[in-house]
């Protein structure tokens, strides 16, 4: 059974959404341009990438977006550090009375 005393997590929103769905395809990139170098052939479609320079240039592609997505998605989640550090002293003050939380500052 599914428990629900746990520590809350950040909420998913449509843009974390979107830079998941931004650093999956980062990952299929690089997974496409790394095959190339291990096989000489494309992973999903027969011909690309055709040569080296597009190997490389999709395996550094991919990278490239999914740095960025990642970065965005941190960004994301840290707007929401008020909302989560007000549930997580509520959770803490319902589950763990008497439990002294952090001081303001840290």
């Amino acid at each position: 059974m599914l428990t629900l005393n746990r520590p809350p997590r950040p909420r998913l929103t449509l843009r974390i959404l979107a830079y998941a769905l931004a650093d999956v395809f980062g990952l299929a990139c690089v997974a496409i341009g790394a095959t190339w170098f291990v096989d000489k052939k494309g992973l999903f479609v027969a011909g690309v990438p055709a040569s080296l320079a597009e190997a490389v240039a999709c395996t550094a592609g991919g990278v490239a977006v999914m740095v960025w997505a990642v970065a965005r998605i941190l960004r994301e989640i840290g707007k929401q550090g008020p909302e989560l550090q007000a549930r997580y002293a509520d959770y803490v003050a319902h589950n763990h009375p008497g439990t002294p939380l952090p001081p303001k500052g840290d």
